[in-house]
């Protein structure tokens, strides 16, 4: 493959995706976490354990794609990208649900319940918890869907 596509696992697209992954998601940990209560809730709970398991993940590929860019030789074996591909789309999946259920909660606390649930302010946090949760599914999405076009060229 002469060409790289950008975003692939291996190019500078992809080290500012993984980031960005990783920012949004430490985000969304910290609107999370500031309030002590999302424990009770189990939805909070499950976007506090995938971003939990996001950020890890995409540091990891963080630093592979740093010491690809550096170094000038993307690593393109097919068992790894399939390990990449696979990964990228349970979490992005996994994100994405987390995302919709906090929001759902946090929309149905707001409008439904009333201030019986949550102040307006840890509502609020709750909501801003919700989009960066969001952003930073739609970057890891599109990491998924550029690792799974760079596979199919790699066999």
């Amino acid at each position: 493959m002469d060409e790289e596509l950008p975003g692939a696992i291996g190019t500078s697209a992809s080290l500012a995706l993984r980031l960005g992954q990783a920012i949004f998601s430490v985000a969304s940990l910290l609107f999370m976490c500031v309030g002590v209560e999302f424990y009770a809730y189990t939805s909070f709970c499950f976007l506090v354990t995938i971003k939990g398991l996001t950020i890890p993940w995409s540091l990891t590929l963080a630093v592979v794609d740093a010491f690809s860019v550096f170094v000038k030789r993307p690593s393109h074996q097919v068992q790894i990208v399939s390990i990449i591909v696979i990964g990228d789309w349970v979490l992005s999946f996994l994100s994405l649900a987390a995302a919709c259920s906090t929001a759902s909660v946090a929309d149905f606390m707001i409008t439904e319940a009333g201030a019986f649930f949550c102040g307006r302010k840890l509502c609020s946090r709750y909501q801003l918890s919700a989009a960066m949760a969001f952003l930073s599914w739609c970057l890891s999405i599109a990491s998924a869907l550029f690792n799974l076009w760079l596979l199919p060229s790699l066999y």
